[in-house]
């Protein structure tokens, strides 16, 4: 089996103020990427990695990339201006011998071998998985003066994460009817053809960095974090 994983990393950082590209911040002198490049270049399953950056970061990935001898095929290009357009971009290198695609965001280090081994897993079966937790916290919908309207029940409410995985025949046609709505995940575009996704339960230490706040978090977890 040949999965293909795509690494997103070419967000503006608007949360950050847009002066510095997430991706290549350093989480206890190691760049932020450079955790999840290490555990996807280890993993027997994945054969490529793409790695899509922007114009600020692209060169600074790459020294990444050389820097911490990243062995495995990997393909550092240019993304576009929404995160389906990064994607989309990844989509059209990848090999043609892949039969899945992996999908992950930069700004999540902390996945493992062993989660990318159960949502690949699951999608040999299911075609399309991706991985979350249940929402801890209580949700509230509020009205556009701030006002609460009601409180949502949590039950079945789950926080997504990546990477998420999907067959290659299935996210590829999901991006050529779909590609141009705007989504926050690439499981939304699958949805949209009418394909049941599947979840797998992620970790709660797999956050994703979108404030400044978020690296002193960071901080903490990568002193217990195992990528085993």
């Amino acid at each position: 089996m040949f999965v293909s994983a795509i690494i997103v990393a070419a967000g503006n950082s608007r949360r950050f103020g847009n002066k510095f590209s997430k991706a290549v911040l350093r989480i206890n002198s190691k760049p932020v990427i450079a955790y999840s490049l290490d555990v996807l270049s280890e993993h027997h399953k994945i054969k490529e990695i793409i790695v899509v950056g922007n114009l600020k970061n692209i060169e600074s990935l790459r020294e990444i990339i050389r820097k911490n001898k990243i062995h495995k095929a990997v393909k550092v290009i240019l993304g576009g201006k929404e995160r389906q357009d990064s994607v989309g971009n990844g989509l059209k290198v990848i090999n043609p011998k892949a039969d899945f695609v992996l999908i992950h965001d930069a700004a999540r280090p902390f996945i493992t071998k062993g989660l990318v081994t159960l949502v690949i897993k699951e999608a040999l079966e299911s075609k399309a998985a991706i991985t979350g937790v249940p929402v801890k916290a209580t949700i509230k919908k509020a009205d556009n003066k701030g006002c609460v309207k009601r409180t949502i029940d949590r039950n079945n409410l789950w926080e997504i994460q990546t990477p998420q995985v999907f067959s290659k025949k299935l996210i590829l046609n999901a991006y050529k009817k779909f590609g141009r709505f705007k989504v926050t995940d690439d499981a939304m575009l699958v949805e949209r053809t009418g394909r049941k996704v599947k979840m797998v339960l992620g970790a709660y230490h797999n956050i994703k960095i979108t404030t400044p706040e978020d690296l002193i978090i960071a901080k903490g977890i990568a002193r217990l974090w195992k990528p085993a």
